[in-house]
């Protein structure tokens, strides 16, 4: 039986434990909440899964305990103090445990992958951290509804005994040597998401949301592929899957901001209405500035950050999108001859 803990019990960390558990794994969470863990000893989360039962987690704020003989401990917390959380915890980290990332970000200020971030923390190799990432939305997995999930890892033994431990009748787990690629596509499909939620918000259908999901996962993928990802990748769980997921559910906070903001609220009225961490809000900054370093162009993360960050108004943003020079799609993205524009 794998032992497994998870750091942090909000929504993502709650719904992977008891996709865990459902898979057979001993499960301790860790939260400094005392309130929380003993609703989750109960069965219950109040706060994130109202009147959802659970299965008992047992839950406490102890890192010596939560970590006490895991093989895998997953962490679940909000991708720019994941440092500091790891680092304050890693005295307790048993020898031979594995570290899960459940975080989709790119670290402000560094423009580290979340793996880098926890095993620099952590003071592990590559080969201990694995990531977990796809069309997982916490709101459709705590109803246990069918879906399935990427586990990457230079080490493919790890990524297969990560996935085993959260195999179940509702999840399949594919595995992927494809880290830097799976966790591109994480960070980056929140920002997309961002987008096409402003886009919902302002009023405007699914022409709109496609073009923006497309030209999202063409931005991800020239990123992506700058930095030695496999192509791959963002056709697959990871890539297309969730960020169709995430641009396109209500549930997904990143969505919910952007729709908010698309509706006329302000940044922080958004985000404080949507109750939780929307990733995009503080990543956007972090890609914008990983691919100007790699000379990408990423005009829908320079747009979502000029919108969040800088006061411009998404209307006006959106016809500056589409008023950029022309150009070739695909592998030939290249502007087109100025004599060759229309008009």
């Amino acid at each position: 039986m794998t032992r497994l803990a998870v750091v942090g019990a909000g929504a993502w960390g709650t719904a992977f434990a008891q996709l865990c558990a459902d898979a057979g794994a001993q499960i301790r969470v860790l939260t400094r909440d005392a309130a929380l863990a003993a609703a989750l000893a109960q069965g219950a989360n109040p706060r994130n899964y109202p009147g959802v039962q659970l299965p008992a987690l047992a839950a406490g704020a102890d890192p010596v305990w939560a970590f006490e003989g895991a093989d895998v401990v997953a962490v679940a917390v909000p991708a720019q103090s994941a440092g500091s959380a790891v680092a304050q915890l890693r005295h307790a980290l048993p020898a031979d445990a594995v570290l899960a990332s459940l975080i989709k970000g790119v670290e402000l200020g560094t423009g580290r992958r979340m793996s880098e971030v926890l095993a620099a923390a952590a003071d592990l190799p590559p080969e201990r951290v694995a990531v977990v990432s796809g069309p997982n939305l916490a709101g459709e997995l705590i109803k246990r509804q069918p879906s399935a999930t990427v586990v990457a890892c230079p080490d493919e033994a790890v990524a297969r005994s990560v996935a085993a431990a959260m195999a179940t009748a509702y999840l399949r787990p594919y595995t992927n040597n494809d880290v830097i690629g799976v966790e591109i596509c994480g960070a980056m499909k929140n920002i997309v998401a961002l987008a096409v939620g402003a886009a919902k918000g302002m009023g405007y259908g699914l022409n709109t949301c496609a073009t923006l999901m497309t030209r999202g996962l063409a931005e991800m993928t020239r990123v992506g592929l700058a930095l030695g990802a496999d192509l791959e990748t963002f056709a697959g769980m990871a890539g297309f899957g969730d960020l169709a997921a995430t641009c396109l559910s209500p549930l997904s906070r990143n969505h919910q901001v952007g729709q908010r903001i698309g509706q006329g609220l302000g940044v922080a009225e958004a985000v404080t209405a949507t109750k939780g961490i929307a990733e995009a809000v503080e990543t956007c900054l972090a890609v914008r500035s990983l691919a100007r370093s790699i000379g990408v162009e990423t005009p829908i993360t320079d747009g979502v950050v000029a919108v969040v960050h800088e006061g411009v108004d998404a209307r006006s943003m959106g016809r500056e999108l589409l008023a950029r020079p022309f150009r070739s799609e695909g592998s030939r993205y290249q502007a087109w001859p100025a004599q060759t524009h229309p008009g």
